[in-house]
């Protein structure tokens, strides 16, 4: 307890020195507070959001595209991790393309979904999907070829069919694969949806802060980032304490 008190301190301490410098800086005139306004502006400017209500419909948006492209591509990602970890020939023949499909950035993809999907939440969550799906795809594949030999050997002898391997033997193996892959994974939805609403969309922090910055409203835009960054920080957190709690049979 006092060692996560005093990281606790140290990490406010380094947070209190930042803006303390950030304040000063601004007030002698070394940077100027068009391109860096004041910290006191960029929380009065979040405190106004939420006071109105603006804020709540562009988190909400943001929110259901991360969870939808975090759900949807660690589905799609496990399920074709499994297939072809516990197929070999499938593997060959798949998985020089998709090392060259996870290769291509997905920012140039981002336009390609909004001319495919519009600019309404489908094509958000294609990006995101296209993100959350690789990590959990090859975490789940590296899991299976992880499997014990020797286990997978002594299973057979016992008389385990395909059914009970991939049940006692292969996810068991992938399980911590996948629920280590699952923190990483909603960064890359957030990500995913942030960046396509940025290029275009109607709604969302990201949006907030493109058409803060299309107005040259460095107080919106610096706010909209502080906004993004607490929205992450809370889930991540949420996705944190679900790991330790389905991670307890794992010694420390």
């Amino acid at each position: 307890m006092a060692d996560r008190l005093r990281l606790l301190g140290l990490r406010l301490l380094v947070l209190a020195a930042v803006l303390g410098l950030w304040v000063l800086l601004v007030r002698t005139g070394a940077i100027d507070p068009f391109f860096f306004p004041r910290p006191l502006d960029i929380v009065t400017r979040i405190f106004k959001w939420f006071i109105s209500g603006e804020i709540y419909q562009h988190l909400w948006v943001t929110l259901i595209e991360v969870l939808l492209a975090y759900v949807i591509g660690t589905i799609l990602g496990v399920v074709s991790g499994l297939w072809l970890g516990l197929s070999p020939t499938a593997a060959r023949i798949l998985e020089p393309y998709i090392k060259a499909f996870n290769s291509i950035p997905r920012v140039i993809l981002a336009p390609i979904f909004i001319l495919w999907f519009g600019l309404g939440m489908l094509s958000k969550v294609a990006l995101g999907v296209s993100l959350v799906y690789f990590i959990a795809f090859f975490n789940v594949y590296q899991g299976i070829k992880e499997a014990s030999p020797v286990i997978i050997a002594n299973a057979r002898v016992l008389g385990a069919d395909k059914r009970q391997l991939l049940r006692h033997v292969y996810l068991p193996s992938a399980t911590t694969w996948i629920l280590s892959s699952l923190r990483v994974s909603i960064g890359f939805a957030v990500i995913g949806a942030v960046v396509g609403e940025y290029l275009g969309a109607t709604a969302g922090v990201g949006y907030l802060i493109a058409h803060a910055e299309g107005l040259f409203d460095t107080v919106g835009v610096f706010a909209g980032m502080l906004v993004l960054g607490i929205f992450v920080t809370v889930l991540d957190l949420a996705v944190s304490i679900a790991e330790r709690r389905l991670l307890k049979w794992r010694p420390a």
